[in-house]
């Protein structure tokens, strides 16, 4: 696969995914940068049409988590760690803040790389930002224990559709040289003009009654009153998962 030509799939086709191909993806998937060699994470794959739709009013109901044979979810896991140093006569401290951004970046480095692999082998994914939006409705209907939560889910099948690329920024508006040079008005000029005058960015300002794309992304999509509800809900869950 051509990283410059992936799409995200939302759409696909009622052929199998295979037991052995997926445990082959997952498996190689392994071979991931991990901190301290620990790979803490762990991946509960659904299947069953019942735990689908149990699941999907956590990702807002989009259609693929009901309609892809496979659902990811992807979860910091430093609990499968404590019990093992509980059982090797160690005393585990990983009940806190830093263990839990640790076990997340191993989480999302495992999540990129099955993503890459899943694409190259011919399979469509989409990845569900959603995840951490009601991580509760998640952990409950898993029944994730202590010291693990759910951070990333991916949705993978055989393609049945074919999308439009999405739009990207410039290379130069995401990199720094030596040191991080803050953005003037000329430079989000530059950086956004593209995909200001995008036809379909252009329809979403229209459609949203905005003025510019950045209203529909601070007043429509990902508000501040949004924002700030879901991050209350995820502390409480941090909390209940004893990382907080």
């Amino acid at each position: 696969m051509n990283i410059n030509q992936r799409r995200t799939i939302r759409k696909y086709s009622d052929r199998e995914v295979s037991e052995e191909l997926l445990n082959k993806l997952l498996s190689d998937s392994m071979r991931t940068p991990t901190m301290g060699n620990l790979q803490l994470y762990s991946v509960i794959v659904t299947r069953d049409e019942a735990m689908k739709q149990r699941l999907a009013p956590a990702h807002f109901n989009q259609s693929m988590v009901t309609d892809a044979p496979v659902v990811l979810t992807i979860c910091a896991d430093f609990r499968r760690t404590s019990i093992w140093a509980e059982n090797r006569k160690a005393t585990p401290g990983y009940d806190n803040l830093l263990s839990f951004f640790n076990a997340s970046t191993d989480a999302l480095l495992f999540c990129q790389t099955f993503t890459n692999l899943a694409e190259e082998a011919g399979l469509g994914t989409c990845f569900l930002g959603t995840t951490i939006y009601m991580p509760q409705m998640i952990i409950d209907t898993l029944q994730l224990p202590s010291l693990v939560f759910p951070v990333a889910t991916l949705t993978v099948g055989w393609p049945d559709e074919n999308p439009p690329l999405s739009d990207r920024l410039p290379l130069e508006a995401i990199i720094h040289q030596e040191t991080y040079h803050d953005y003037t008005p000329a430079d989000i000029d530059d950086h956004y003009k593209a995909k200001e005058q995008l036809e379909e960015n252009r329809h979403f300002v229209e459609v949203n009654n905005k003025e510019t794309l950045a209203q529909v992304f601070t007043d429509c999509r990902y508000t501040k009153r949004d924002n700030e509800a879901m991050s209350a809900g995820m502390i409480e869950a941090l909390k209940r998962q004893g990382f907080l």
